[in-house]
Formats: structure tokens, C-alpha cells, sequence
């Protein structure tokens, strides 16, 4: 099948990528540059991978995210909080809606290239504070793409029952060089070790057992999960 690959130039996504690579035929990679505090480093990486596999690559702006939404992801929002990845904290870090717009975009985009599936790295960790990363929301997602294309375009998402450290840990058996990925939405030189994508990412690699070649300008003990009123 000839895919489309949404590729931020995170973890997930390059190892997405590389599952693409291996499984399809990769017909474009695309990214999104939408306001984020860590675009800037991110998207290389989203480039260079794209290359990697002789893909073509495409950056879409989309500035007026960052001029009307409300996130503290967005550099119109306020400071990157730290902590656990799951803490009430995080979802300040939300873009509304913001997979659905991507989705929407990459779909018309796929039809237009003869690609007949669109691949996104939606995983079970990001299900605790990202509404629209949930199955549910991608089914939905998925069907409305299929109906709204003459394609019939398809929606894959295959690590959607999986957690960041199954994926670090699938990334290196496909290759991926993981040294060479952004995770930290503060944007700084390096990896602050500190906001919630820090933590997830430092804590995918512990669980995974595999080395993190990750920079952190902080390494002091990652903070526990949230208790819940399930627990």
C-alpha cells in the first residue's frame, strides 16, 4: 500500500516511519509547523529521517493555530510545565483538536498523491490527557476518511495499543536511531529532562531496557505516576 506518513520528528512518529518503510510503500512524509515551542527542533529530525528512507517530505503551516488556540505548547502560551506526563498539569499542553486538523489536511493530501493509507503514531500513553488520540476518536477519525475520499483512504495507526517503551523498544529492532528524535516541548539547545515529554521519553527507554543516547540538561529521579481515584 502507498502510505502517507505524519512525522513530527518525535520518537514515535520517526519510529512510525520506519514501520512504514518496512511494512509499505512510503509515498510522502508530512510535518506540520504550527506554533509549537519545539517545532523548530523537531522538524529537522522529521526531515532528515524522511531522506533516510528516499521519501518525499512536506512542512505545512499552519500559523493560525498559535494565534487562536489556547495551549501552553503554542509560543503564545505560557511556560512548559514539569512533571509526570500524566499529571492534571499536562493538559495545559493540549492543542485542541489539533490531530483532527492534521488528519484532515494529510488525508486531502494522500488522495491528491495516489496514497491509499495515512499512517499516525497515536499511542496508549498519550490516551491519559490527548482526547483526540484515543481509539475512539480514531475510528471515527478513520471512518470519516474513508468516506469523505474516493480512495476510501485508510487510517493506520499501529501503535495504538502500544506504551512509549514497547515503541523505543520495536524502534530499535526496525533500526531507528533514536539519538536523532526530539521529545522536549520546551525547545531548548538540548533535552531539559524535566516537562512531561522528557519524563515519558527518559522513562520509555528505562522500560524498554534499552540505552537512551539522549542529552538531558537534568537527570535528577523521574517523578512517580499520579494516583487516580481508580487506584
Amino acid at each position: 500500500m502507498n502510505v502517507v506518513v505524519l512525522c513530527s520528528g518525535g520518537m514515535d512518529s520517526v519510529a512510525a516511519l520506519h514501520w512504514a518503510r518496512r511494512e509499505h510503500a512510503v509515498a510522502a512524509v508530512m510535518s506540520f509547523d504550527y506554533g509549537a515551542k519545539h517545532n523548530h527542533c523537531e522538524i529537522p529530525f522529521a526531515v532528515e529521517h524522511a531522506v533516510l528512507v528516499g521519501a518525499r517530505h512536506e512542512v505545512v503551516r499552519l500559523d493560525f493555530v498559535d494565534r487562536l488556540f489556547a495551549s501552553d505548547l503554542l509560543k503564545s502560551g505560557g511556560a512548559i510545565p514539569e512533571g509526570h506526563y500524566e499529571a492534571e498539569n499536562m493538559k495545559l499542553t493540549v492543542v485542541p483538536f489539533r490531530n483532527a486538523i492534521m488528519l484532515s489536511i494529510a488525508c486531502g493530501f494522500a488522495e491528491s498523491v495516489g496514497a491509499e493509507g495515512l499512517v499516525i503514531a497515536a499511542h496508549g500513553g498519550d490516551h491519559a490527557i490527548y482526547p483526540d488520540c484515543r481509539e475512539d476518536f480514531m475510528q471515527a477519525m478513520g471512518e470519516a476518511m474513508r468516506l469523505g475520499t474516493y480512495a476510501g483512504v485508510k487510517l493506520l495507526r499501529p501503535f495504538i495499543t502500544m506504551t512509549k517503551g514497547e515503541i523505543a523498544a520495536a524502534g530499535v529492532k526496525l533500526g531507528v536511531n533514536f539519538a536523532r528524535t526530539w521529545s522536549c516541548y520546551k525547545g531548548g539547545e538540548i533535552h531539559c529532562g524535566k516537562c512531561g515529554t522528557c519524563v515519558e521519553r527518559r522513562e520509555a527507554f528505562a522500560l524498554a531496557g534499552v540505552q537512551d543516547p539522549t542529552v538531558y540538561a537534568s537527570k535528577e529521579a523521574l517523578p512517580g505516576k499520579p494516583r487516580t481515584e481508580h487506584d
